[in-house]
């Protein structure tokens, strides 16, 4: 026998062999608490849907890559924004020079918007953004968008990201305090349930968490406690959590240690139904963990970027394995540069063998019953649940927060992943292992400087021929409204249909709100 120690990457041990299980082996898929899955049928029934991130530049670039992508036959669209949208600055905003259309699209108004889906019908697919404290604004301007095609807003499905807990933790792009991000959050929850009621409201997401640096245990625990925050903050507002958690989805990350993954995955439903449970919710749909999912940017390498195919495939295949609803495979070349569009492509066809061609798909939840997996899925939930116990007992994630600890927690994780790639304790094939000469570069996606002028150009020609007065107006109302304790959603999307910007509604709402 070897007395090696092998652990997790969130140093849970494995032992050599694994001979029992703790949990009962009767449970159905479909069935709560859904640790098998949320369908009886899974990928029987229907492929997961294979949505892949794409956005850069102008809003003219990423709508030609949109059809690209549609063409090869992705089944849903999952928009990136650039950073100046991400914290509500237009182009012309002094602190967007540089960050211009770099890591996703610049959108300033319902002008860029008409332009990124031109040509493509917002009731026929379903569209994810990726956007947060700008989240309500890129909403209107997507209904506006849909009302002007003649769309049955009943009918226009997709998902906003929306969670701002882990930007304060996790990622920076918040803009408001706490409290106040909070309000437009929720103000969003009850707007769509009455107007969209397909949209899902908040894409609740451990994936930023993860690629900050935490375990695959705090991942868990953490994007769990903002879920339970969120529904808290949801039922404080009146809205009633069998109808209101259907809209909630989340959004993980899929690192490299294949069997925690969809260890985390399976524990994920199981400690979602129970957490819905317990906050009241008696209808199943409003008790299943329904998840999108990225392979881990983090994990990819700029040392051999073709190593970068096979992590993802193993990635893919763990989220595949876990019951994924949808899934983006990251290009090889992302540790580089913004995927080109042969790095897109093979991303996607990543996807189609695995569906098509591995045979994965054929049965539901086919690692069931494994001693190792079952007993990895109780150990997972195990840890997460003292994290989420010790976050309940400091008042939930807002407070916690606010004292620092989920950011300090996830720090710790980081530093000491660093430390174990640099002593070579843990193996990165290509950096600190198996090294060679860098090769000749490959082929790079470049977004150019002068995407900014276009941009400046375009917001200059807008409020030369938009109704100034009405954009005062609506923003007065804006701004009115914001004092008292309104839903903003209608005045925001008032303010977008007449082409205000979307740094002219931010800085409304910052002379409310402040800055964080």
């Amino acid at each position: 026998m070897s007395h090696k120690k092998i652990t997790t990457s969130s140093g849970i041990q494995i032992r050599e062999v694994y001979t029992s299980t703790r949990q009962p082996m009767d449970e159905l898929p479909g069935e709560f608490p859904y640790t098998r899955g949320i369908q009886k049928d899974m990928y029987r029934g229907r492929p997961w849907t294979m949505r892949q991130y794409a956005g850069f530049s102008t809003a003219e670039e990423s709508n030609k890559r949109y059809h690209y992508l549609l063409s090869q036959g992705t089944m849903g669209l999952s928009v990136a924004f650039d950073l100046p949208t991400q914290i509500g600055y237009d182009s012309d905003h002094p602190l967007a020079e540089g960050e211009v259309g770099k890591v996703g699209v610049a959108i300033d108004s319902l002008k860029d918007m008409e332009i990124l889906f031109d040509g493509i019908d917002l009731q026929k697919i379903t569209s994810s953004m990726t956007i947060n404290a700008t989240a309500s604004t890129l909403l209107a301007m997507y209904i506006a968008l849909a009302k002007k095609q003649g769309a049955d807003l009943k009918q226009i499905s997709g998902t906003i990201q929306n969670d701002i807990l882990k930007e304060y933790a996790a990622r920076g792009t918040y803009i408001y305090p706490p409290q106040q991000s909070m309000r437009l959050i929720t103000d969003v929850f009850e707007y769509c349930a009455k107007e969209v009621p397909k949209w899902n409201t908040i894409s609740i997401s451990g994936y930023h968490i993860r690629e900050a640096g935490s375990t695959a245990v705090q991942e868990l625990a953490f994007t769990l406690a903002n879920g339970k925050t969120y529904l808290k903050a949801a039922i404080d507002k009146g809205l009633d959590i069998n109808v209101f958690s259907k809209r909630l989805s989340f959004f993980f990350n899929c690192h490299n240690n294949f069997f925690e993954e969809i260890a985390k995955f399976r524990a994920a439903r199981r400690m979602w139904a129970n957490i819905t449970k317990q906050l009241g919710a008696t209808d199943a749909g409003a008790q299943k963990l329904r998840f999108h999912t990225q392979t881990g940017g983090s994990t990819l390498t700029a040392q051999q970027p073709m190593n970068n195919i096979v992590r993802v495939a193993n990635q893919a295949m763990a989220a595949v394995l876990g019951g994924t609803q949808s899934l983006h495979t990251n290009g090889y070349d992302e540790a580089l540069s913004l995927p080109t569009e042969a790095a897109a492509k093979v991303a996607l066809r990543t996807q189609q063998i695995i569906a098509f061609e591995s045979g994965v798909t054929d049965t539901v939840d086919p690692l069931a019953g494994s001693f190792f997996v079952e007993t990895l899925t109780d150990e997972l939930e195990a840890a997460a649940q003292l994290y989420i116990d010790k976050i309940d007992a400091m008042g939930g994630s807002v407070k916690a927060i606010e004292q620092d600890y989920l950011q300090q927690e996830i720090a710790k994780a980081a530093y000491q992943h660093q430390n174990d790639i640099e002593s070579g304790q843990q193996v990165v094939v290509g950096v600190n292992r198996f090294t060679q000469p860098e090769e000749k570069g490959i082929e790079l996606f470049r977004v150019d400087d002068a995407i900014r002028i276009t941009q400046i150009d375009k917001l200059k020609k807008l409020k030369a021929h938009r109704d100034n007065g009405a954009v005062a107006l609506a923003l007065q109302n804006l701004q009115q409204a914001a004092l008292g304790d309104e839903n903003l959603m209608p005045y925001i999307l008032t303010a977008v249909e007449c082409y205000a910007t979307l740094g002219e509604i931010a800085d409304t709402l910052r002379q409310i709100f402040g800055e964080y």
